[in-house]
């Protein structure tokens, strides 16, 4: 049965009044509100929203870091009926005004100066858009036609409790089906398209996501991963809402390690990438140690890699194994975990393909990484691995009241009630998503094992056709090579072409080394790229991980690359997915070059 997500946290609300919500930075140290004063504060944003004339229905673009500002804001933005439309911080103005404009937003609300100015830019063209809000309040100072969030919040104050207090009337007037947000696609290729969520797709999501981990109001989440994108949007915020959890907002991306330490999070979420920035400084970590440590450690390691292997495989790890495990996490493990605050026991991970021996070296420490699947346009879990016997090769089951099956020609549909309404304003693209019977057409191949997990070969549209007819899904064989710490980002190709072959941006750190060890002393990253032996190596590493490959998957020619791919540069998405097309139009001489 569906609810809104005004009835999922104003639940929330009246259960859990005195444990902690949303946490952030104050002069240095972490504090918390309570869900009561949470309530306050989403009561009086709503009534300041209100004021500024935003109403059900209503279109309001969110353009902010995550911040506790965020978390009100859409809860406001909910409880009158309205849509939140959020973007990533990192957009150019020219996108935020492609946002704007598609989704008839009335108002905005941003974060500080700089977004402000995105707006500034672009609001002469923007005729709905009416209003400009702006979350720090010393931001406004001097800018025309912009309001502080903090005199909204004190309007709403002022609203609260009087006649025109229609709080509460409002959030219940929203219903399950009605549209909660549109989110726009993170535009690997083309205009991104707004995909239309409602409140009973998120809700319904949550409750499920909430019941597979078990998660309770003793749990405390870091929250860090964008909240515009609709993993953390949902299993960051609202699920963490539904279960009475505390959120703690990171700082920053460069500041994850120490904020682990200081909040002491149970659950965090993240995208294999930056579980393979920890998994490097662990292993790096070796190096600062005395030889005899040193040997110890990397015994530990190897340990911990055979027991995180046999647990993925659910198979029983045999008795001097097992007590070797027990032995090196009093000296070795424990020391590991305490690094991320002591507490953690869930790594959920999304976005893109965990490799399997990521997951099982964590699982071998002691902390779990689940991987899941889903998609924005599916609110966004469709399915996931469970907690007490995950399977790192796969994405788990369906979560309850989704179906899951497979097309004739491999791609993965899915039905239920987290699948989205449709593209807004795009209805030939809604059909082509959604089809008369209600399955989604994710446009990801996969197959189904036949004990019902479920695993992503790649993408439908990534499929590399060879010359020769022969299919190639590249997405599982990047994620396998980069298993070697020499390889950072790696893109196949070979679309039309005789073989595969590849562009690869080496891990500088590990090869750096390696160099050294060799006499070579390459002090830029153009010097490492053009070692002789370097090239050497990394064909040495692509043909060690190759063995369990079919000829015509192999990758025969590769470029390295100097620098790492990034979001700046308009290379990745917002969320770390690579841009192929983008890459592709870049790197298109040395493409060139490699073509048979």
């Amino acid at each position: 049965m569906g609810m809104t997500l005004n009835e999922l946290v104003q639940e929330t609300f009246s259960r859990y009044p005195d444990r902690d919500s949303l946490g952030w930075k104050v002069d240095g140290k972490y504090q918390f509100v309570t869900y009561s004063e949470l309530s306050a504060r989403v009561r009086r944003c709503a009534l300041g929203l209100q004021s500024q004339g935003v109403e059900s229905g209503d279109r309001v673009g969110l353009l902010s870091e995550n911040r506790w500002e965020w978390a009100v804001t859409d809860l406001a933005i909910l409880s009158l009926g309205a849509v939140n439309v959020p973007m990533f911080p990192t957009l150019p103005s020219a996108q935020v005004k492609y946002v704007l404009e598609d989704s008839s937003a009335k108002a905005i609300v941003v974060s500080n100066k700089e977004q402000f100015k995105k707006i500034a830019e672009i609001k002469g063209s923007l005729e709905k858009l009416e209003h400009v809000i702006v979350l720090e309040s010393a931001a406004t100072e001097g800018l025309a036609k912009a309001t502080s969030f903090g005199d909204m919040m004190d309007r709403g104050a002022q609203i609260e409790g009087g006649e025109s207090d229609h709080f509460d009337a409002t959030w219940r007037d929203v219903k399950e089906d009605d549209l909660a947000s549109i989110i726009y696609t993170s535009g690997t290729t083309g205009d991104p398209k707004g995909a239309m969520l409602s409140h009973s797709n998120f809700s319904t999501n949550a409750r499920a996501t909430a019941k597979v981990f078990e998660f309770t109001h003793e749990d405390r989440f870091l929250s860090f991963l964008p909240l515009s994108h609709v993993f953390e949007r949902l299993a960051g915020h609202y699920l963490p809402l539904h279960v009475g959890a505390a959120v703690g907002y990171a700082e920053s991306l460069f500041t994850i390690a120490k904020n682990l330490r200081e909040l002491q999070p149970t659950i965090m979420l993240s995208v294999p990438r930056l579980y393979e920035n920890m998994q490097e400084k662990i292993l790096d970590s070796a190096d600062k140690l005395s030889p005899t440590r040193k040997k110890v450690f990397l015994a530990a390691i190897e340990t911990a890699r055979d027991i995180g292997r046999l647990r993925g495989q659910q198979k029983k790890a045999p008795l001097l194994l097992e007590a070797k495990h027990k032995a090196f996490d009093t000296m070795v493990y424990q020391q590991i975990r305490e690094s991320f605050g002591g507490c953690l026991r869930i790594f959920v991970s999304g976005g893109a393909p965990l490799p399997p021996s990521l997951g099982e070296f964590f699982c071998g420490l002691g902390i779990t990484i689940i991987q899941g699947y889903g998609l924005t346009e599916s609110s966004p879990v469709i399915c996931t691995n469970r907690p007490h016997n995950p399977r790192f090769d796969s994405v788990g089951f369906p979560i309850d009241e989704v179906e899951v099956k497979i097309a004739p020609d491999g791609e993965i549909l899915c039905k239920g009630p987290n699948v989205m309404l449709g593209y807004y304003g795009k209805p030939e693209q809604t059909r082509e998503a959604i089809d008369e019977e209600g399955w989604l057409h994710t446009g990801d191949i996969g197959v189904l094992d036949p004990d019902g997990h479920l695993r992503i070969t790649d993408r439908k549209k990534n499929i590399l056709v060879l010359a020769n007819g022969k299919n190639v899904a590249p997405s599982q064989i990047e994620s396998h090579l980069l298993q070697s710490p020499y390889l950072s980002q790696i893109v196949l190709l070979g679309d039309r072409q005789k073989s595969v072959t590849a562009l690869i941006v080496p891990g500088f750190g590990a090869l750096k080394e390696y160099l050294s060890s060799k006499g070579i002393q390459a002090e830029t990253n153009e010097a490492m790229v053009e070692a002789k032996e370097t090239r050497q190596l990394i064909k040495a590493e692509i043909d060690r991980l190759s063995g369990h490959l079919a000829d015509f998957e192999k990758v025969k020619k590769f470029t390295l690359l100097p620098k790492e791919f990034s979001v700046e540069e308009g290379e990745l998405t917002p969320t770390l997915k690579i841009k192929r097309k983008v890459i592709m139009d870049k790197c298109a001489r040395q493409i060139e070059d490699m073509a048979d």
